[in-house]
């Protein structure tokens, strides 16, 4: 059984907590870690977990909203980092208790579960996404990218659960306060999913076997929680009461696939 949760998502900080087994054969899985070590470790007790029982901390890429507390994470508790050798280099922080590098194009286990890697294009050096097995489930988590392609596509099929970046409204976005630079950075092909964009990759997916779906890496400054349920609800062809967001303060609680 595959259970997950948010300790929070958006531009101020990502950490998702994957896990699989039961007591103490759990195998703990942190994706992303863009928070401080004292704020992750309240955010973990919010969710009856502690630090030290992670086995693993995985990268996205080196962003700071996903990176900026795994090297002080890692030492304190000596937690393996895993992300790929592009990502390492553009770390600012990347003396990791253990380091081990992965390939966006091969599968690897942490224990209990499978990691299946593919490359996104993002504005980063070597960014990729995943989607995570116990052999029974499929949990596929997509953010921090600019546009979706066949090739990704290809990777999301039979999900039983997907986690999908819904970052920006255009309209808010381009009427908003950013710097016009900034817009086009966020629009770009490599920058994020908005709304539209997000609503069009789930008209595109077998949605038949998923059973939650959450918007994540909501913009605060650029998008409304009614917005981005109302893409996922029309890529879905389904009512909100079928879709859910994480948010930037408390993400979301444990969520299970059986």
């Amino acid at each position: 059984m595959i259970r997950f949760a948010s300790l929070g998502s958006g531009s101020k900080g990502n950490a998702t907590l994957i896990e699989s087994g039961s007591g103490e054969s759990d195998t703990r899985i942190l994706l992303d870690c863009g928070f401080s070590t004292k704020e992750l470790e309240i955010r973990l007790a919010s969710l009856e977990r502690s630090a030290d029982t992670i086995n693993a901390i995985v990268i996205t890429h080196e962003h700071s909203d996903h990176v900026a507390g795994a090297g002080r994470l890692s030492r304190k508790y000596n937690i393996p980092v895993w992300l790929t050798v592009g990502t390492y280099h553009m770390c600012r922080d990347h003396d990791f208790a253990q380091t081990r590098f992965i390939d966006c194009h091969t599968d690897f286990e942490i224990d209990a579960i499978n990691l299946h890697p593919f490359p996104v294009p993002h504005d980063a050096r070597e960014p990729c996404q995943f989607v995570f097995s116990d052999g029974d489930s499929r949990l596929g988590i997509v953010t921090d990218l600019g546009c979706h392609t066949p090739h990704i596509l290809n990777h999301l099929k039979g999900l039983n659960s997907l986690l999908l970046e819904c970052n920006y409204d255009r309209d808010m976005l381009f009427s908003g306060a950013y710097p016009r630079i900034l817009k086009e950075r966020v629009a770009s092909f490599k920058g994020h999913l908005g709304n539209e964009q997000s609503k069009d990759l789930l008209q595109k997916l077998d949605l038949t076997k998923l059973k939650h779906v959450i918007g994540v890496h909501v913009s605060e400054k650029n998008n409304t929680p009614e917005y981005a349920l109302q893409a996922l609800c029309d890529g879905m062809n389904c009512t909100l009461n079928d879709v859910s967001l994480a948010s930037q303060k408390n993400g979301f609680s444990w969520r299970e696939l059986n």
